[in-house]
């Protein structure tokens, strides 16, 4: 029921911000107006003009933000169940890709589903990140590399809000791959994703940002920065897939360009860390796609985190590389692959997510001016959900200061 005023207390609050491990502010409540926090803190110091308001006793439970996956491709046709048993029979990720598989595989299947069977699909995926306490979810094009499959999906994309209550962040991916009536032409393919795509696209105000694939199997540096070039010129903030199986140098280039992140990064170096940092670029970390493709070199964790580059981490979703639609699990593997500490996976999701979005004035922390966005627990301390493994402790989900 919807309550213009309202006041929740009985809970361990984190916060994730301030001086103490997770913000962690114990005996807390929230006083909220509409979708918006009015104030934090422990409910014995709460102001005395929000005591007469309407209250709800969250039973001592674990309050966080609403979790945020920032790098998601789940709008698609298919599934790649095929070429993971390929993978695992040793063939590598290039050689799928050469031979027809991988991206463009999708990108066929994808062409031909209707926006209702995409849109099908699609649910299936939030649903389950929704029941893990996910309130913002950012989706990729990609998967039609022309121009109707990729309005398509982003028009896919953009109409979840209406049938869930989930804020989303589209991204315009157009340069993810190759298609097959451009075979041997990614220069005349990048100008074709720069002067007939991505106008549409702004045009009809379909995308919140613009990425690229730079990869040797993707795009090249310069073809990256046309796009990049094309992007601001329309005022789109920009993001890259960078540093995943080699290193082009694609992260330091996309934050000269003020990228909100580089993602993936598992071949990253001391510069691209260095120009990261300066840019305030966001590191976007994917452990799933490390997870399903057997990687082991790891990203620069050590690096990225003496230099105070921000750590994101997501499922990257996605019929291929990252079939994973469990954030929860995300946080374990961030943990234990990656050797993220509990409380920089849970930042991860939470305040850097939000970043990584260019949404944290609004999103990602729990503090007054805030959109009421967080998710209720049956924990007894925030650590248990990068702890637990298969087991979701998720109590109530609030979404705009409404339980959903």
């Amino acid at each position: 029921m919807y309550i213009k005023e309202s006041v929740l207390f009985n809970a361990r609050i984190a916060t994730m911000v301030g001086e103490r491990p997770y913000g962690l502010v114990e005996h807390g409540a929230l006083a909220i107006t509409n979708a918006t926090i009015d104030w934090v803190g422990p409910y014995s110091e709460m102001p005395k003009e929000f005591l007469g308001r309407a209250t709800h006793d969250l039973g001592g439970h674990v309050v966080t933000p609403g979790l945020i996956d920032c790098h998601t491709h789940l709008v698609y046709a298919g599934n790649r169940a095929r070429e993971f048993e390929m993978r695992l029979n040793g063939a590598t990720y290039a050689e799928l890709a050469k031979a027809g598989g991988g991206i463009v595989s999708t990108v066929n299947a994808t062409r031909k589903a209707s926006e209702l069977q995409l849109l099908k699909g699609a649910l299936q995926r939030v649903d389950q990140l929704l029941s893990e306490g996910v309130n913002t979810i950012e989706i990729k094009s990609g998967y039609g590399l022309d121009v109707a499959t990729e309005l398509k999906m982003l028009r896919v994309a953009r109409r979840i809000e209406q049938e869930r209550s989930v804020r989303i962040k589209t991204t315009f991916l157009g340069a993810h791959a190759l298609p097959p009536e451009y075979a041997n032409r990614a220069d005349e393919y990048i100008d074709f994703v720069c002067e007939r795509v991505l106008p549409v696209v702004h045009k009809e105000n379909l995308a919140d940002a613009v990425d690229v694939f730079c990869e040797g199997i993707g795009f090249s540096l310069a073809q990256t920065k046309k796009v990049f070039e094309k992007a601001t010129e329309l005022g789109l903030p920009i993001k890259l897939h960078a540093e995943q199986l080699s290193n082009l140098q694609g992260a330091a280039t996309a934050a000269s360009y003020g990228a909100l992140s580089a993602d993936h990064l598992e071949y990253l170096d001391q510069a691209g860390v260095n120009a990261m940092r300066e840019a305030g670029t966001v590191a976007v970390l994917l452990p799933g796609a490390f997870y399903i493709l057997r990687e082991t070199r790891l990203p620069p964790i050590k690096a990225l985190r003496e230099a105070g580059v921000p750590m994101a981490i997501a499922t990257d979703c996605n019929p291929g590389s990252s079939p994973v639609n469990s954030l929860l699990l995300i946080l374990n593997m961030a943990c234990t692959l990656f050797r993220l500490t509990p409380e920089e996976a849970l930042a991860g999701v939470t305040r850097e997510a939000a970043r990584a979005l260019g949404a944290q004035n609004l999103l990602g922390t729990l503090e007054a001016g805030k959109r009421a966005d967080f998710a209720v627990w049956d924990i007894e301390h925030p650590a248990e959900l990068s702890y637990n493994v298969g087991f979701n402790t998720l109590q109530q989900r609030y979404f705009r200061g409404v339980a959903v």
